[in-house]
This record gives C-alpha cells, structure tokens and sequence, in this order.
C-alpha cells in the first residue's frame, strides 16, 4: 500500500479506515462521520499523505500486520484499532485489539474513545514539537555565536541538542519535525535542524545503535559551524557567488573543523564530518580532495543529509525541490554521493516528508 499519495478529501483530522469488508466498511464509515471526517479505503489504495488521528484496520492477519509495521515505521505512535480475525497481535501502546465479530457498537465506542485520546494526545504533541524546536534552535544559535566570538563550545549544549532531535524525530517524525523548522526563519540554522532531523531519521532507518545514531546526530548539528565565520552577506546572498566569494564559502569546512580541535573535547569522527562533508566520491570535492575510501561512513551519511536538505529547504529566492526530484538530481549527480547508501535513504524520506503532525 503506497504512502503519502493526494487526497481527494477536506484537510482537517480524520479517521482512516482500512477494510475489505464493504457492507461493514460502509456502516462503520457512516457511524465515524459523525464524530469526524472518515476516510474509507480499500485494501491496497494510496494512503493520505496528512497523518490520520486514528487508523482502523479491518483486514486478514497478514494484511492488517504489514500495514502496521509500514504504519510503525512512517508514522510513530500513530493510534491503531485492529479488527482481529484469529491471534491477536503483539501488544503495543498505540495498538488497541477487538475480535472482528465484535457488535458495531462496542467497535464505535472504542473508536471513538480513542479519537477522544488521540485529539489530547495530538494537542501534547504539538506543544512538545514546538518546544523541542525552539530549544534546538537557541541551542544552536548560541553554539554558532560562540564559534563566531571565538567563546568556548559546551558540550552539553550539543548533547542536549542531539537529544531534542532525536526525541521529536523518534515521536513525530522528520515531515512534522521540517514543518515546524520551516516556521521559523532562522536562515543557517535552519538548514543545520534540517539535516539533523533527516540524519536522526536515516540512522534510524538502517538500525544504527543509540551510540553511533547520536554521534551521527552530534555530526549534523556541528557539520556547519564554520559558516559562523563566514560573512552573513555571502551566507544569504539570492545568486551565485562570485569567485572571490565562492573561495571563502569554501573555507567553512576547515574553519569549523579547526574550531573544534582546538576546543580539544569532540570526537576525531564528528571533526572528520566537519572538515569533508564537501567531499566527493571522485576525488572532486573540497577542501582535501579525498575519494573513495577515504571518506568515511559518517561523512558519507552526514553528505547526503546536507544535499537533500539543501536541495529540498524553503527559500524566498528559489523554488524548493520535492523529495522526489531532489532524490533524482542526488542520483544523477555521478561520482558524488554514495550511491548504495543514496537507496537506502530515500524510501524513509519519500514517505517521512509527505506526512503532516
């Protein structure tokens, strides 16, 4: 079943009913609309891209348990009522289990108790996501003031920046983490919340470790840091730079990689991050001209995150790319990024950017 299809109903938050039942499908559908949009499908139609408050599976087993997993996957803590046919399901806090047979009745009262939790929850979610983004976002404000003053990096500035991401990524996902990003016009850091969002999501999406997903975090949110030295004209300048310009842009890298081993605390991996995420795999990249294995997997990763973001961010002087398109342009770029890891990351961004909070 395809994610992040157009929807051909009203905006507003809905139920989402799955079922290959039409008789009850429709009795269902008529019950919920009461209450709120319900949006009826059948088994196999393109999902809505805008998250649902609540999703009722009425399926066989296997059916019903490949549409949760895909559902767990894209859309975290997304509220499940399954209509059981056989064993139930392995238990979870989102998931709430009713045998098929059940009267409609207990089925509705059900439904709509949890669309009564999932409108408290959804209101707590968003309160949290827009707290999480505003102290990331003076996180790494104050981080990129002090690089610029010449001040001391705190550690724990960055660690608890690393822990933001990662807390509002894992619960809401990197479409619902960009949207609220993209509300604030915070130029430089934006871009960094950007491709920190989408490194929490990737690293997760190939099952790195809680270890190495935050350092992959921590790589992100620092990757950038030499721009603090770098005049703000050229940072926000509409159009091309020019030569002169285009060779101090190029400085970044080093400047920030610098920063950090005189602050003598960071990791030898998020500094090799900082100094080569310019790099190309051809050997044509800046500022050291590394290729092949001399880019490391971290930099790889961190690369693609910073290409996608860039290509896909919001700007007043340029139209942004979709997902799509700017995964095409990714893929065509030959001799730059890493293809194997480029398939691996764009299914979670196909599906994760389409989804509202």
């Amino acid at each position: 079943m395809a994610l992040g299809a157009a929807s051909r109903f009203s905006d507003g938050p809905y139920v989402l009913l799955i079922s290959d039942r039409p008789s009850e499908q429709r009795a269902l559908e008529r019950a919920i609309a009461l209450v709120m949009d319900c949006r009826a499908l059948s088994p196999g139609a393109p999902i809505p891209a805008e998250r649902p408050h609540l999703v009722v599976l009425d399926l066989p087993p296997v059916q019903a348990a490949t549409l949760r997993t895909t559902l767990d996957r894209y859309r975290p803590s997304l509220p499940l009522l399954v209509l059981v046919r056989g064993e139930p399901m392995a238990g979870a806090s989102n998931l709430r289990q009713l045998p098929a047979a059940a009267p409609r009745q207990i089925v509705l009262a059900n439904v709509f108790a949890m669309i009564e939790e999932a409108t408290r929850s959804a209101e707590a979610r968003r309160r949290r996501l827009a707290e999480r983004v505003t102290d990331a976002t003076a996180i790494v404000a104050d981080l990129f003031d002090s690089a610029a003053l010449g001040a001391r990096l705190r550690r724990a500035d960055v660690e608890r920046g690393t822990e933001l991401v990662l807390a509002a990524v894992s619960e809401v996902g990197i479409g619902a983490w960009l949207a609220e990003v993209w509300r604030h016009e915070i130029g430089v850091y934006q871009h960094t919340l950007g491709v920190a969002g989408h490194a929490a999501t990737f690293g997760a999406q190939i099952g790195l470790n809680r270890t190495d997903l935050a350092r992959l975090v921590r790589s992100a949110l620092l990757h950038d840091i030499g721009k603090s030295r770098i005049p703000v004209e050229i940072l926000n300048k509409p159009g091309p730079l020019n030569p002169e310009e285009m060779r101090l842009m190029q400085r970044h890298p080093d400047i920030g990689a610098d920063l950090l081993v005189a602050q003598g605390e960071f990791e030898a991996a998020i500094i090799d991050v900082v100094r080569h995420h310019h790099e190309r795999l051809d050997g044509k990249g800046y500022p050291d001209g590394l290729a092949g294995s001399a880019i490391s997997d971290l930099v790889r990763i961190v690369t693609i995150c910073d290409v996608f973001s860039a290509l896909t961010e919001r700007r007043t002087y340029r139209q942004s790319a979709t997902p799509a398109d700017a995964l095409a342009t990714m893929v065509g770029g030959t001799g730059h990024l890493d293809l194997d890891l480029l398939r691996a990351f764009a299914p979670s961004m196909l599906a994760g950017m389409s989804l509202a909070a």
